[in-house]
């Protein structure tokens, strides 16, 4: 398999990279020639990489992580100290606006192509302006999760109305926006899973 060994590691420690570049490509709906565009490295030998053919040099390793938008040790997973990344309650990343509250659930940890977030819209408070633009990348989903009252969203100009235990998944690279009329606060989930092809 193809594998880097760094300054501090012996062949035997060596980082594993085909199969996370496979993934990573994969998950952003990247094909070889798409990845090889992206970072100047061949898809001949983007291939062999992936099949753990032959084993890139630092640098060749550092034109495929700026192609997959990460820095080499996100690549080669050099910062991330344990596979499980616990978002505590106090030190979630909050912010308000207009009567809008929301919060990310998840921590930002590199390569992560979805987020979870809480959101609080106040009676009369909408996430944006009808007029908006997408919010999300070209690809993008969302779905929402009504947790407590009533939601509409309106997404590329059609309305949709939403209770409590109702659900959505919607196009989230399309002009859309939640809006709340009803006489309490409403809670809801919203998955955002970036970067996915349609089908």
């Amino acid at each position: 398999m193809a594998a880097i060994a760094t300054a501090n590691s012996s062949t035997s420690d060596s980082v594993t990279v085909g199969p996370r570049i496979r993934a990573l490509r994969d998950a952003m709906g990247l094909s070889l020639r798409d990845l090889a565009e992206r970072s100047g490295v061949s898809a001949p030998m983007l291939s062999q990489v992936e099949r753990g053919e032959t084993s890139p040099t630092l640098a060749v390793a550092g034109k495929i992580a700026a192609g997959l938008e990460l820095t080499l040790s996100q690549l080669l997973r050099l910062d991330e100290g344990q596979h499980v990344a616990i978002s505590r309650a106090a030190e979630r990343r909050r912010s308000e606006r207009g009567g809008h509250r929301f919060e990310e659930l998840t921590p930002p940890l590199p390569g992560q192509r979805a987020d979870v977030s809480l959101h609080v819209l106040e009676p009369g408070a909408t996430t944006g302006a009808a007029a908006d633009p997408p919010m999300h990348e070209p690809g993008s989903r969302e779905t929402a999760v009504v947790l407590a009252g009533t939601l509409a969203l309106i997404v590329d100009g059609s309305r949709h109305e939403l209770e409590e235990g109702d659900s959505v998944t919607f196009d989230a690279d399309l002009p859309h926006h939640f809006e709340n009329e009803g006489q309490a606060a409403t809670r809801f989930l919203a998955v955002i899973a970036a970067g996915l092809r349609r089908s």
